[in-house]
């Protein structure tokens, strides 16, 4: 089975398609996987301005899809132009109405290319920014339509708690090893989340956070020091340099770290932060990494400690950590120090440091789970962008 999966929930259109042999333990292989990446464009700003990323990826997505069906091998001439289906064309312009400029492009593919030999087309639904999301739903409907594919809806979550699976272009991978109970970490720049894995595809949500996720604490703190976005590599990168160096005595407070509940709140330690750089006045570039080294400290500091409990509680056999954050180098050092001090035989996974931003493997991988469940997509009239869904 292939999938074909699209992801554009923030500031990457991500295209994939992925080979399922389907069974008990599904193997997965990956055949094409491309990403356009809208970092470059937002990093002016100091993040992510929506209708900017709606905008590129629409001017994005036929380029790219053409790019990975090309590498899959799927990307043949139509030799017959009676086969052009007017009517669909007609349904998807009407779809594509208010994205006139990719319907263009889409038009001029369908005409070009015979409809590659695809099973179904996943795509993120939620949660995310609405109107990004809605471009990656406008374009999977568009090409179901065209197809004749089945569509199936993904929530984005899911997809970074199954990140940790894909392997190297070409390689296959399984999912069906995980020992459960397991427990997922999910740490990026628009969620902080604890989330109970009773099996795939069944998750519960322990704690989040109340205000700011990890990652936009970190971009904000970065934009105080006066860094680059995104933040979470610069804050990061002056955190180990500090590290390197004398004893830092500079401590910033560890938000709800004493609660009884697994959530989260770093809004607090974000106007400490504030403070501090306020009554410092002029920073210099020792003061700006002992900040960045007492700021990543304390971050890192409450989420282990949650995490932690959770895998106490709820006597987890294996951790899944997901999101952009899930890529800081400390992050990965302290969990995998602290779940062995609970128990060695505890597995600890995380994605490579490319899948965890956002990606459509992941999507792949979610889509086909969902897909196996009912055996069937959904209709697609009934998909619709969703920026606050939970899992």
């Amino acid at each position: 089975m292939k999938i074909l999966s699209i992801e554009t929930s923030c500031d990457e259109t991500a295209i994939s398609i992925v080979d399922v042999k389907p069974g008990k333990n599904p193997i997965f292989k990956i055949l094409g996987n491309e990403v356009a990446s809208q970092i470059a464009l937002h990093a002016q700003y100091g993040g992510v301005f929506p209708m900017m990323a709606k905008r590129e990826h629409a001017k994005n997505f036929t380029p790219l899809l053409l790019q990975v069906l090309k590498e899959s091998k799927l990307l043949k001439k139509r030799t017959n132009k009676k086969s052009i289906n007017t009517k669909k064309l007609a349904k998807v312009e009407k779809l594509l109405e208010r994205e006139g400029e990719m319907f263009g492009e889409i038009k001029d593919f369908y005409e070009k290319y015979s409809n590659p030999k695809i099973d179904a087309v996943a795509v993120t639904v939620g949660p995310g920014l609405e109107p990004t999301l809605w471009v990656g739903i406008s374009a999977a409907k568009a090409l179901v339509e065209l197809w004749d594919l089945p569509i199936v809806p993904v929530n984005h979550m899911e997809g970074h708690i199954l990140s940790v699976f894909p392997k190297e272009q070409g390689k296959k991978f399984k999912i069906g090893n995980i020992k459960l109970p397991a427990l997922s970490l999910l740490v990026s720049g628009g969620h902080t989340e604890i989330v109970l894995i009773k099996d795939i595809g069944k998750y519960k949500i322990l704690g989040a956070t109340r205000d700011d996720a990890t990652g936009e604490a970190f971009d904000k703190v970065a934009r105080m020091l006066d860094l680059p976005y995104p933040g979470g590599p610069e804050i990061s990168r002056l955190a180990k340099l500090a590290r390197g160096k004398s004893a830092n005595t500079l401590v910033f407070p560890r938000p709800m770290k004493g609660t009884p509940d697994f959530n989260f709140s770093f809004s607090g330690l974000k106007t400490a932060v504030l403070y501090k750089i306020r009554d410092i006045g002029k920073l210099d570039q020792l003061t700006k990494e002992e900040i960045a080294l007492a700021f990543e400290d304390a971050v890192i500091d409450v989420l282990t400690h949650k995490t932690i409990k959770a895998i106490e509680k709820y006597k987890i056999k294996t951790l899944i950590v997901g999101g952009g954050v899930a890529a800081n180098t400390r992050l990965r050092e302290v969990l995998k120090e602290k779940v062995g001090e609970v128990d060695k035989k505890i597995d600890v996974h995380f994605p490579t440091r490319e899948l965890s931003t956002d990606n459509s493997l992941m999507i792949a991988i979610a889509g086909y789970i969902t897909f196996n469940k009912k055996k069937k997509g959904v209709n697609p009239k009934s998909i619709k962008a969703n920026g606050m869904l939970k899992l």
